[in-house]
């Protein structure tokens, strides 16, 4: 019979309070970006956009967050998380206040440019975060309960703005979206602490570290270790066909993402004539889906490992799979009744939620010291998703046929899983 543990002597859990930290920080940051897709049926009305002006307007956060990512990288590398994460949410949170107050096209697009600006470094911030608190064998699993919260929270969040839109009109969207995230950016600040600052114990550190955890990541001693940027840091990033295939993989997740959280409440109402009080049940049930999906991947992956399977079997197989059923998406072309619609849109978004798992490829392929670098020129490349997916749907569906976008969505996913089939090989950190 084992003897179990003295008290002390066993690891503490604190690393799963930060994965809910991080959680919450994710719905946050997700909701802010796609707050904006939920009224803008309303808006269109209010303020007289076409299909073409109000894809300028969705797509303008991605401009500045995909042209953002590398600067914002190299801040991450440079800037404790703990400063820095509520520094941008607040800041970002009140430009998303200030939307209420907007109402020229200009104006949207403008706020919204800096919104994309603002929330770059955000998910490289995540990603520092786990990588330092989390041991191999647990991350990928951390990083898809934390990823999930984008699913999540906008599967219960969408129906209440609908009905906040219904009650006291768009505008109040942006005021209630904005001061709930300043709030939170409080909270970050008050609580959040490096491994070796927290309260995690020796057990805990031990663990982590054992596990390949970096847990000195964000540190003050960190931070003066990564202030020697240069040019060639830069051509590392960029030079490795195994990072370009993780690369391109992830702007295929990211163009199905972009889809639903910013066209996808048009096509119910304007291409599927959903009346506004069905369209929160049929918005929520796809990211509800990818929210199992998610979750199922980000486990699984992990299990996959413990099992003696190699890391990069366990890492990219989840991926591989859910990019190929992602591109069922296009049977949404060949229906007509809602419920098998979305029953399609449920499918391929429980499949993207399985493909979403990518940063857990970054914790270990990217060079030690250039997390965040690398972390930036991922979120680069796959954010020019968040300029192409709302511009290229918003001119094909031009004529009132979102058919074609569907099947530019599946096209894409396809070339995705293609990527990762052919390009990325053995998984190893490159040096």
């Amino acid at each position: 019979m084992t003897q179990s543990l003295p008290l002390a002597d066993k690891p503490t859990r604190h690393r799963y309070l930060i994965m809910l930290m991080i959680f919450v920080c994710v719905a946050i940051t997700f909701l802010d970006r796609s707050n904006i897709s939920i009224t803008a049926p309303a808006m269109r009305k209010d303020l007289g956009f076409d299909t073409v002006h109000m894809g300028w307007i969705l797509s303008a956060f991605g401009w500045t967050y995909a042209f953002c990512q590398i600067p914002s990288g190299w801040l991450v590398d440079r800037i404790r998380p703990r400063y820095f994460y509520p520094l941008i949410l607040i800041a970002w949170s009140v430009a998303t206040a200030c939307l209420g107050l907007a109402g020229t096209f200009i104006a949207l697009f403008a706020l919204r440019v800096l919104i994309g600006a603002l929330e770059a470094p955000s998910y490289m911030i995540n990603n520092l975060v786990v990588t330092s608190w989390f041991p191999d064998r647990e991350r990928a699993g951390a990083i898809g309960f934390y990823t999930s919260a984008q699913f999540l929270g906008l599967a219960f969040a969408q129906p209440l703005l609908l009905w906040l839109i219904a009650a006291h009109g768009w505008r109040a969207v942006f005021y209630t979206t904005g001061i709930g995230g300043a709030a939170w950016g409080l909270v970050w600040l008050a609580c959040y602490r490096a491994p070796r600052e927290s309260r995690a114990n020796a057990a805990e550190l031990e663990l982590i570290e054992t596990g390949g955890g970096i847990v000195n990541l964000g540190t003050a001693d960190a931070n003066k270790q990564a202030r020697k940027l240069n040019w060639a840091d830069l051509g590392t990033v960029f030079k490795y066909r195994k990072l370009w295939g993780v690369y391109i993989g992830q702007f295929a997740v990211t163009s199905c993402q972009w889809f639903f959280l910013t066209w996808f409440p048009t096509y119910l109402i304007t291409f599927r004539h959903l009346s506004m009080l069905k369209s929160p049940l049929y918005i929520a049930l796809p990211f509800i889906a990818a929210f199992f999906g998610t979750q199922l991947a980000g486990f699984t992956s992990d299990q996959i490992l413990r099992r003696g399977y190699s890391l990069g079997t366990a890492r990219k197989l989840p991926i591989i799979c859910g990019l190929l059923l992602s591109s069922s998406i296009v049977g949404a072309n060949f229906v007509d009744r809602p419920e098998y619609v979305i029953a399609f849109m449920c499918l391929a978004f429980f499949a993207n939620g399985m493909a979403s798992i990518g940063w857990s490829l970054i914790s270990s392929v990217a060079p030690r010291r250039l997390i965040g670098l690398t972390g930036g020129t991922f979120n680069f490349i796959s954010n020019l998703s968040g300029i192409a997916t709302p511009l290229v749907i918003g001119y094909l569906a031009a004529g009132g046929n979102f058919a074609p976008g569907l099947t530019y969505i599946a096209t894409v996913s396809l070339m995705g899983a293609l990527a990762y089939i052919l390009m990325i090989g053995k998984l190893e950190r490159v040096e």
